[in-house]
C-alpha cells in the first residue's frame, strides 16, 4: 500500500485507533473519510479536521452499509482503500447463556458480519481501481486467548483467516489485502484501558504502524512489536506461559 495518493474510507474511525490512524493518513497527503454511528462525533470531526470526509454507517446494520457504500462511491469515486475498523469487544462470563448471548451476538454481528459486509459491499469497486487495498483489524487476541473476551479473541481470529483467505483469492486482481494486528492500545475499547498500564499508548501505535507501512510495503500484516508477544507463542513454542502471562496481568 503506497502511504500518499489514496482515497480511504474508514468506518469506525470516531475515536481510539480509527481517528487516530485517519488523522495520521491525512498527514501523510490522502484523502480520508470516517465513518461511525453517531452524528455528533461526525460533526465535531468535520468542524474540527476540515478536509476529512464524514459518513453515517451502522456497521451492525446491512442496510445502513450499503446506504453509506452508495454515499461514499458517489462523493469520491476515486476511493482505492478499505479499512474496515469498526468492533466491539465485551466482558463476557460463559457459565450461564444469559450472562453471554446476547453480548456475543453483538460481538460476532459488529466484528465479523460488518467487515463482511463492508468488503461485499466495496470489493467490485476496488477491483476496477488500478491499485487497491483492504485493510482488515484483527487483534494479538486472535492468537492468544483473554479468558473474560472469548467472543472477541474468536471473532479477530476469524478475522485473520478471512484476512489470509482473500488474499489468496483476490492474488488475481489489483487489490491488496492487509491485516493490522494491534496489542492492546490505550483507547476506551474497555472500561479502563485508556489508562492502564498494560497498554500500549495510543500515539506510539499509530507512529509504528505508519513507520511500517512506509519502510515494508512488503508487509502482509501490519504487526508492532508489542504485539509479536502474543502472536507468536505457539510458533516460539512458548503458548502457554504468553496465555498464563497475559490473563495474570489483566485487571478484569
Amino acid at each position: 500500500m503506497d502511504i500518499t495518493g489514496n482515497t480511504l474510507f474508514i468506518p469506525g474511525a470516531t475515536s481510539g485507533i480509527g481517528l487516530a490512524l485517519a488523522l495520521a493518513l491525512r498527514e501523510r497527503g490522502n484523502t480520508v473519510i470516517v465513518g461511525g454511528r453517531r452524528t455528533d462525533r461526525l460533526e465535531k470531526i468535520a468542524a474540527e479536521y476540515p478536509g476529512i470526509g464524514t459518513v453515517r454507517i451502522d456497521t451492525t446494520d446491512a442496510a445502513s452499509i450499503q446506504a453509506a457504500a452508495k454515499d461514499v462511491l458517489a462523493r469520491y469515486p476515486e476511493l482505492n482503500v478499505l479499512v474496515t475498523m469498526a468492533g466491539v469487544m465485551r466482558v463476557e462470563d460463559w457459565h450461564r447463556p444469559e450472562s453471554f448471548l446476547e453480548s456475543a451476538e453483538e460481538v460476532v454481528t459488529t466484528n465479523v458480519l460488518g467487515p463482511i459486509r463492508l468488503i461485499a459491499a466495496f470489493v467490485e469497486h476496488l477491483r476496477s481501481r488500478p491499485d487497491a487495498t483492504i485493510v482488515t483489524v484483527s487483534s494479538g487476541l486472535a492468537f492468544t486467548p483473554l479468558k473474560v473476551t472469548p467472543s472477541y479473541n474468536a471473532s479477530k481470529a476469524a478475522i485473520h483467516m478471512l484476512s489470509e483467505s482473500l488474499r489468496l483469492q483476490l492474488a488475481d486482481t489489483t487489490v491488496d489485502v492487509l491485516e493490522l494486528v494491534p496489542p492492546s492500545v490505550r483507547t476506551d475499547l474497555l472500561p479502563g484501558q485508556a489508562e492502564s498500564e498494560h497498554a500500549m499508548p495510543l500515539d506510539e501505535f499509530v507512529t509504528e504502524v505508519m513507520t511500517i507501512l512506509e519502510t515494508r510495503p512488503e508487509a502482509k500484516e501490519i504487526q508492532v512489536e508489542r504485539v509479536k508477544f502474543l502472536r507468536y507463542g505457539e510458533a516460539r513454542g512458548d503458548y502457554d506461559q504468553v496465555v498464563a502471562t497475559l490473563n495474570q496481568a489483566d485487571p478484569h
